[in-house]
């Protein structure tokens, strides 16, 4: 099989879509698949794509402008770069690229299909339009996404759910925790509180700290991490998320980290995670890269988290944009490692059982080698 990726930015510092289709197209590859990547903007995964990947195209734009000659000229040269191989198709990793996708299928004659990382807009209008009529086989990674796919007009046979997955053997828990407290000066007493994830809105950070701020007035002894930066470079929101901290007098406990390149290590160093959004989260990838680390995770009740966190781990549930409850939760949890010491071991069997890499790589190979043979 040849598959032909469609990218934005091949990059791990804008979030686990992008983590996860480099995880998808490497493992595709070590099967012996053969991966063609096409990108916009270079980012610091590319230098890995080029190690297994045939072909890496820099596309100028996916989407096109006819008032401009020499964008509508670009278009169709960047379609003509890219090479047909045996058993191709073109796998799009946003529905954003759905035009150049449906065009490039169109071109050479081979299937196309769309994964759907993200819930629908409000509206689509053209070309949007025409380059989803002209997926072959969509794939979710979640089964909220897929109803709110559904509930836009999207066939339920058209969309297969396959949800994301980790390395577990890059996320796992520390052998020594004593002694990685003591590499980030974090002493035993203090209990850790960690945000991964971007810096944005709808990642609901105002509601984490406003919770933090509510443990610390009841007395816990806690220390809160947020690691990210924002998608742009404008730092306002960051600012207001300081200021905030500093007016309700918690500054002194909360760190700023910005990007953190080891976050095995942030995960394994904290008793809990927070992932505290306001919008529907299509997954939450940290969810389980937590938990992979032995680090129980607590999350808003929204989009496909529910999905994530069954079981006994309904707990971390808590109302969106409700610090009281968020608080009340973590009040709840965060005491586990002398309540209950062998969580750690639970949550990561439930990562191993339930999002398993090779697994989430084998769903997606089954339903592409199947698609191409139709």
């Amino acid at each position: 099989m040849h598959l032909i990726v469609l990218e934005n930015e091949p990059s791990s510092l804008r979030g686990g879509q992008e983590l996860s289709l480099f995880e998808v197209c490497r493992g595709l590859s070590q099967r012996g698949h053969t991966i063609s990547l096409l990108y916009l903007k270079e980012g610091n995964l590319l230098k890995q794509y080029q190690e297994f990947c045939a072909q890496v195209v820099n596309i100028s734009s996916y989407m096109l402008d006819r008032s401009t000659i020499n964008q509508t000229f670009n278009f169709f040269t960047d379609i003509l770069k890219i090479s047909r191989g045996k058993n191709s198709v073109v796998y799009s990793n946003r529905y954003h690229d759905v035009f150049f996708g449906y065009i490039l299928a169109l071109f050479k004659n081979i299937p196309f299909v769309c994964h759907l990382r993200l819930p629908p807009p409000d509206g689509f209008g053209r070309p949007h339009t025409i380059g989803l009529n002209g997926v072959k086989q969509f794939i979710t990674i979640s089964n909220q996404t897929k109803l709110d796919w559904i509930k836009s007009g999207f066939k339920a046979e058209k969309i297969d759910v396959v949800y994301n997955a980790i390395n577990s053997e890059v996320f796992k828990p520390t052998a020594n925790f004593s002694l990685l407290r003591k590499e980030w000066n974090i002493s035993k007493d203090i209990q850790v509180i960690s945000y991964v994830g971007r810096l944005d809105k709808e990642k609901g950070l105002e509601t984490l700290i406003k919770a933090f701020a509510l443990l610390i007035k009841s007395g816990n002894n806690s220390k809160l991490l947020i690691a990210g930066k924002p998608l742009s470079t404008e730092p306002e929101y960051k600012n207001s998320l300081e200021q905030l901290a500093t007016n309700l007098g918690v500054e002194k406990s909360v760190s700023f980290l910005g990007h953190v390149t080891d976050t095995p290590s942030l995960y394994q160093v904290s008793d809990i995670t927070v992932l505290p959004s306001t919008w529907p989260e299509p997954f939450g990838r940290t969810i389980i890269e937590s938990m992979a680390c032995g680090t129980p995770a607590l999350a808003s009740r929204i989009g496909g988290i529910p999905e994530i966190l069954t079981g006994e781990f309904q707990a971390g549930l808590f109302e969106p944009g409700n610090e009281r409850d968020l608080s009340n939760t973590i009040n709840k949890i965060i005491n586990w490692r002398e309540r209950d010491p062998e969580l750690d071991q639970r949550c990561r069997a439930h990562v191993l059982s339930n999002f398993d890499q090779e697994k989430m790589i084998d769903s997606i190979e089954k339903i592409i080698m199947k698609i191409v043979k139709e």
